[in-house]
């Protein structure tokens, strides 16, 4: 593991990779600029030699709707085995579909992933547990089995509960995005803690980060700190421990992490007992050759959470409870849930609808995805409104929490109308900041990608940089896993109303914020988002997730 920096040039590095990695009309961050298709990685790790349990494929049983997940207590928990946990897994971290073109055959999965590359890999730790082994284990989505890495007891978990490690290989981004790439691994870690959480949520389970734990806490906790099992393998395939979290019960999810403190001793706890375990397995290779791209190893390193750090304490102020109508089972809009590639520039939505999808990235106590994360929010939505009946076209701004707004109403000075918008909910800070068509300038900061136009709304997501990152760089990755947990809660609300969505990751940074007439780095855009009616490809051919013909 590399060694810790001290504080000042932790932040120090991990401001210059922000700015080193922005995209600007005039030059775009720095990467190949074509594709090495020779050296594409494997999209799934395996260890072999490790013992492999095959779990069972019992989705189907789950019967939540999605209107329930929303509501605390409304979908009663389920017993812990082998049959809840693979359920609990495939709608997190399995695959959903296959996709096959002119012989070409690539999966999807639950977990959004930019560029379909997934860097995030999952591990469990859990107690003996019919059908379950106790111990660690690594999960491998295309056969939908665990890998037994170390055979343990694991007394120091909470009854009825695990642990969910979660870590990224940034090779496997960097291949195609270059430097910038860190970024999008830090999205996607925020996709898969929101797929973690939505899942727990469907078998009457909640998952809390343990955000307390140190970095070389998780990456013991997963065996990721063992250099002899990566013995002949590139170390730009090492993978690098992102978070942990702890799913079972919420009664004993809240009791175990009840305290301050309490989340780092658990994960040191349940490490030292993986540590003394059987260990089996050795990781595959996932590339004939690699590009390294220094920057990125330099902000993981400056970014890694010190022990000393603790994690912060949040309660959300209480809001209405949610008015999710869907009453689709969860598991049909989870695994539906697919990232659009063109939008028909074409189909509205209704006001309500819209209102109701901001409403869903509020936090709200007891209500997926955003109780997992047990930090103030710091995300804001900058929206670009094309096509929602009822809502005039412009320029919105949604404050996620009151705190930010008289600093953002003097940055943006006495321009903006900060209008309320007739007919949203009181609790909605939605707030029209200029009234005029965005479609060209939406699309242009996205690169000029008309995806960006073409939808019902698009939205930048600013968040709180400076004083985080005065505070520790270890919050760097925190605000792109807390837009990640945002772009989850759109995606799935957009196929709950009948659309789709896409996250956005080239965008041209600064200009974003010259939108706004933001200066400094208070706020910086880390994150885009776009949803509207989707265009398929008829090209292509869609094959059941599991069970495919070879």
């Amino acid at each position: 593991m590399p060694t810790e920096l001290d504080a000042d040039t932790a932040r120090r590095v991990a401001r210059a990779y922000h700015q080193r990695t922005k995209h600007r009309p005039e030059r775009y961050a720095r990467a190949l600029g074509y594709m090495d298709w020779d050296t594409q990685p494997d999209p799934f790790r395996e260890w072999t030699g490790a013992p492999r349990t095959e779990l069972p494929h019992s989705v189907e049983g789950v019967a939540a709707t999605f209107g329930e997940l929303h509501r605390p207590s409304a979908v009663a928990p389920r017993a812990l085995d082998a049959e809840s946990l693979g359920a609990f897994l495939e709608l997190s971290l399995g695959i959903t579909a296959w996709k096959e073109y002119e012989g070409v055959r690539w999966a999807l999965r639950a977990d959004p992933s930019s560029g379909n590359l997934h860097p995030t890999e999952g591990y469990v730790v859990v107690p003996d547990a019919p059908g379950l082994a106790s111990g660690l284990h690594h999960y491998v989505s295309r056969d939908h089995v665990l890998e037994h890495r170390a055979a343990c007891d694991v007394p120091a978990l909470p009854r009825g509960a695990f642990l969910v490690g979660v870590a990224s290989i940034h090779w496997r981004e960097s291949w195609k995005y270059g430097e910038r790439a860190w970024r999008y691994c830090q999205h996607d870690a925020g996709h898969v803690i929101a797929c973690l959480r939505y899942a727990a949520a469907a078998l009457g389970w909640t998952a809390r980060l343990c955000d307390g734990a140190s970095t070389a806490a998780i990456a013991r906790l997963c065996g990721l700190d063992r250099d002899a099992d990566f013995a002949g393998i590139d170390a730009l395939e090492r993978e690098h421990a992102d978070t942990a979290l702890l799913v079972g019960p919420p009664e004993v999810v809240a009791a175990a992490l009840g305290e301050p403190g309490a989340d780092a001793r658990l994960v040191d706890a349940v490490a030292e007992h993986v540590l003394g375990g059987a260990w089996s397995g050795k990781p595959n290779v996932l590339s004939s050759d690699h590009v390294a791209w220094e920057v990125i190893e330099a902000v993981a390193a400056a970014c890694a959470k010190p022990a000393a750090a603790d994690g912060a304490a949040f309660e959300p102020t209480p809001l209405p409870a949610r008015d999710a109508t869907c009453a689709e089972r969860a598991s049909a809009v989870i695994r539906r849930r697919r990232s659009a590639v063109q939008l028909d520039g074409r189909t509205t939505i209704s006001a309500s609808a819209f209102f109701e999808i901001l409403d869903a990235v509020l936090p709200r106590a007891g209500v997926p995805p955003f109780d997992a994360l047990p930090w103030r929010p710091r995300v804001h939505l900058l929206l670009f409104v094309h096509r929602v009946d009822g809502v005039p076209a412009g320029l919105y701004v949604l404050e996620r929490d009151a705190d930010v707004h008289p600093r953002l109403e003097a940055m943006l000075g006495p321009a903006a109308r900060w209008e309320r918008v007739d007919g949203a909910p009181d609790h909605l800070r939605l707030f029209r900041i200029a009234a005029k068509d965005c479609r060209r300038v939406s699309a242009h900061v996205s690169c000029g990608q008309d995806i960006a136009a073409d939808g019902a709304f698009s939205a930048g997501m600013l968040a709180r940089f400076a004083e985080p990152l005065d505070e520790g760089a270890h919050l760097y990755p925190r605000l792109f896993w807390e837009c990640g947990v945002i772009g989850q809660a759109l995606y799935l609300e957009a196929e709950a109303h009948g659309v789709r969505g896409t996250g956005i990751g080239c965008f041209f940074d600064d200009p974003v914020h010259d939108v706004l007439g933001l200066e400094g780095d208070f706020l910086q855009s880390l994150y885009h988002f776009t949803l509207g009616g989707p265009v398929d490809d008829a090209r292509l051919t869609t094959l059941p997730a599991y069970g495919a013909p070879a």
